[in-house]
């Protein structure tokens, strides 16, 4: 099984970790899983609402020190 990859987006306001989320999904193929990290507090509504509405399967949601965690399977 492939080592599942960390897109570090802590920093970012919110709309950019949803819009980097979407480039970096647009470039895998389907199946592949990636983990996306933000301290943005809107990541916690506006990630979900993004994986609903491209198709994407989200996974997993944790709470880590200082933010979130998604784990996001492509669609």
């Amino acid at each position: 099984m492939d080592p599942i990859e960390c897109y570090d987006l802590r920093g970012l306001k919110c709309p950019l970790p949803v819009l980097k989320t979407q480039k970096r999904m647009a470039g895998l193929r389907k199946g592949t899983k990636v983990w996306v990290e933000t301290n943005d507090p809107l990541a916690v509504v506006d990630i979900p609402h993004f994986c609903s509405e491209q198709g994407h399967h989200l996974m997993e949601t944790q709470s880590v020190d200082g933010g979130h965690r998604f784990l996001i399977e492509r669609g």
